[in-house]
């Protein structure tokens, strides 16, 4: 049965998607379906042209239909120059160099929002980098949201942060429908941080997984886990309350128990015996938690934090630490109050 979508905006606009993965794809698809001239792009020609014969992303979100009134490009210039809003969405680990690539061909009057999840080594969120780049604020965008669900206009809901609460309103009505409902936020720090912190807890969520412990372990890392995002958010200057709404706990949740989860996925594959490196070799798409766990634990050590959860996840990937070690060291921590 097909499902009707009651859009909330009619005028159209053009966006442009910034990164060919499946959550760019993803979110083509719902700015399309409410109406906007999307063009994404992709900085393999390869996949470009793969996507464009058969009208379905194989390599990052498989068997779902594109409409063929999607533009698909891997030219830089041509992506951008008629757009109103622009969405980046490539992994972390690119998103200094696209944005670059990027900059001579933007203009000072289109919204640019990140939706990438993720930090880099200095400690740096993806809109502040892109923000010392380009000189203008950035709105970025986060939330409880599996590319494959989101896809498939599985109801969802997710966080728009800016500065600017004007540009959250405004980009609000571009995403927004009967499946994507969208909160704004003035925390863009808070945000991002959940977005990325939680990709570790995710790991340590799925080393449990591959262990073969339960759902009391489980429950115990999401809970502790959310308080060392809280803990690190905070020492940087986010919002106590942004960690207890989507970008926060509502991802972190999504992350640490579904199957859709790069994140866990890899960390259950470190629980069965797997190695950081045999992980890489053969996982097509980024696992953020892997750069993301570096640069938590330089930011905790900056602020001297004690993150037990994100320093044996660190440990474990950088250390080869045994997973079932690191478990016992966290159970066998000296007793202490919970809050």
């Amino acid at each position: 049965m097909e499902l009707k979508i009651k859009l909330r905006k009619k005028k159209m606009n053009n966006v442009t998607i910034i990164g060919d993965g499946g959550w760019g794809t993803a979110l083509a698809l719902v700015l399309h379906r409410n109406e906007n001239n999307v063009t994404v792009w992709g900085y393999s020609s390869e996949n470009i042209d793969l996507i464009n014969k058969k009208q379905e992303n194989v390599n990052y979100l498989p068997n779902i239909p594109i409409p063929n009134n999607i533009r698909w490009t891997s030219s830089p210039k041509e992506a951008v120059s008629s757009a109103d809003v622009i969405v980046i969405v490539v992994p972390s680990k690119f998103f200094k160099k696209t944005i670059k690539i990027f900059s001579p061909f933007l203009s000072k009057d289109q919204l640019i929002i990140s939706a990438t999840k993720g930090i880099d080594n200095s400690g740096k969120t993806m809109s502040m980098i892109a923000e010392e780049i380009l000189n203008r604020p950035i709105s970025v965008l986060s939330g409880p949201s599996h590319a494959e669900e989101v896809a498939r206009a599985i109801p969802c809901a997710v966080v728009i942060a800016s500065k600017n609460d004007f540009e959250s309103k405004k980009l609000q009505a571009y995403f927004m429908n009967d499946f994507f409902r969208v909160y704004t936020s003035t925390d863009c720090l808070g945000v991002e941080l959940g977005g990325a912190l939680k990709n570790i807890i995710a790991i340590a969520a799925g080393i449990s997984d591959g262990l073969g412990y339960g759902d009391n372990t489980k429950s115990a890392i999401i809970t502790r886990g959310l308080y060392e995002i809280k803990k690190l958010g905070m020492a940087l200057g986010a919002n106590h309350d942004t960690f207890i709404g989507l970008s926060g706990i509502g991802d972190l949740i999504v992350t640490c128990t579904s199957n859709h989860s790069r994140n866990r996925n890899a960390g259950e594959r470190l629980g069965k015996g797997e190695k950081y490196n045999q992980i890489l070799e053969n996982y097509l798409m980024v696992v953020e938690g892997f750069d993301n766990c570096e640069a938590a634990v330089k930011l905790s050590n900056k602020f001297n934090l004690n993150l037990p959860i994100i320093n044996q996840v660190h440990q474990v990937l950088f250390q080869n630490k045994d997973p079932k070690i690191a478990m016992t060291e966290l159970m066998n921590r000296s007793a202490k109050s919970e809050i």
